[in-house]
């Protein structure tokens, strides 16, 4: 997988900025948190870390965030980045009580992203790229649930009108997604999944990437954003 870079390029990438639009803070190795209002929008990574875990950097990256969603930061969060801005937004995250999602799986879009800047127009069931062990076991009050898969009923939620959170990855293409499901597979076998399945099952998820994009078009657009 490190041929292919990390989350960061993967994520550029799959929102189609360019290199100088998009600037890398990561936190978990020291980087200060920046002023939030100097951004159009915040997109937030995924991670080998667990929110539960309560480490330092993630506690202040989650403060960080519910000041900036409050403000009015548009907000876009992957997987980790969907269950730290629950938890910062007093939501609820937790270890998924049917242990771990993993591979290309079907999303359906729930009737009230009808509406939804990011989900409108998309068909109701579509593929996405999922890899966790934790979930958003309750979304923050005033949350907008968005879409669901069969394991995982808080998939995606709008929060206000400004921010998102998605426990898929819409970055990830099927080269990362057979990468992972490799990666994973001593630990799959173990809680009883068949890594051959979920390798035979990776496919390409288009309508994933095209809600990653759409939110890069929003923060950037948007008639409030800055340059």
């Amino acid at each position: 997988m490190r041929r292919h870079g990390g989350f960061s390029h993967w994520i550029r990438t799959a929102a189609a900025l360019p290199r100088d639009a998009a600037v890398v803070v990561d936190v978990e190795r020291g980087a200060p948190l920046p002023a939030h209002d100097g951004f159009a929008g915040v997109i937030i990574s995924g991670s080998g870390a667990m929110v539960t875990e309560r480490l330092d950097w993630s506690e202040r990256t989650a403060e960080w965030l519910g000041a900036a969603a409050h403000a009015g930061t548009p907000l876009f969060g992957i997987c980790y980045g969907h269950q730290l801005i629950a938890h910062a937004l007093g939501g609820e995250v937790g270890w998924h009580p049917e242990g771990r999602e993993m591979g290309t799986v079907e999303i359906e879009r729930l009737p009230q992203s009808d509406a939804d800047v990011l989900f409108t127009g998309l068909p109701t069931r579509f593929d996405a790229q999922a890899t966790h062990l934790q979930s958003v076991l309750r979304a923050p009050e005033g949350a907008t649930l968005l879409a669901r898969s069969e394991h995982d009923p808080v998939h995606a939620y709008r929060w206000r009108e400004h921010v998102w959170g998605v426990q898929f990855h819409p970055e990830f293409s099927a080269t990362h997604m057979h990468g992972y499901v490799r990666a994973r597979r001593t630990a799959l076998q173990r809680e009883g999944l068949c890594p051959d399945a979920a390798h035979r099952g990776v496919g390409a998820t288009p309508h994933a990437r095209r809600v990653l994009r759409r939110f890069a078009h929003y923060a950037r657009h948007r008639p409030e954003a800055r340059p």
